[in-house]
């Protein structure tokens, strides 16, 4: 079983999405702080990310955030957060979030919050990570991307064990509980290789 004492939280930093996305936002953000859960999220005080933060700090909880330089004006970094790290680029942005945290969520996004959970995918299948990770999946968002994922299974792209290394729930609640209990196979376990002892 995974001790989750940080979950970072991937997700839109749009103003313009629909209400129920960010009342998804706002119930993760004090679901996790009234859990006694931190959160590591990308620093920002708009969209969904603002408001899982807002909500988390409002909770009495510890917020994170981790913002690049370039995205202060575009993110607009958060200053009433228990910390906030400035950092030089994306790349020490993600790898900071996947260090401090000790499970990985997106909620509904775009681009770069599909690459950062699909980033993190990626090393904990290769082995870098042994976090449990997940979607939470708001008014069907996701499903046309689990519906991809189910196709890459039958091409051959990605191997069964791997159909649900993204654990998926409409619920908070719901989705902490499949992350505490995740099963994680490596590519390398599926294999039958040990990996070389090098980065």
């Amino acid at each position: 079983m995974h001790d989750i004492k940080r979950v970072a939280v991937y997700c839109g930093s749009s103003n313009t999405v629909a209400p129920e996305y960010f009342a998804a936002a706002r119930a993760m953000g004090t679901y996790l702080a009234t859990n006694r859960i931190g959160v590591v999220y990308g620093g920002g005080r708009v969209g969904l990310m603002g408001a899982v933060a807002d909500a988390a700090m409002a909770a009495g909880g510890e917020v994170i955030g981790v913002i690049p330089k370039r995205l202060e004006a575009v993110e607009v970094g958060h200053q009433n957060l228990t910390a906030l790290h400035v950092v030089d680029g994306m790349q020490p942005r993600k790898a900071l979030m996947l260090n401090l945290a000790d499970a990985y969520v997106a909620l509904p996004g775009g681009f770069g919050t599909w690459e950062e959970i699909l980033e993190a995918a990626t090393q904990v299948m290769l082995g870098y990570q042994t976090k449990p990770l997940g979607l939470l999946n708001i008014n069907g968002y996701y499903d046309h991307f689990l519906s991809f994922i189910a196709r890459s299974v039958t091409d051959g792209f990605v191997r069964p064990p791997h159909a649900h290394l993204l654990q998926v729930d409409t619920t908070c609640a719901g989705l902490l509980e499949k992350l505490r209990h995740q099963e994680l196979v490596t590519v390398f376990e599926v294999l039958g290789l040990k990996p070389r002892d090098t980065p």
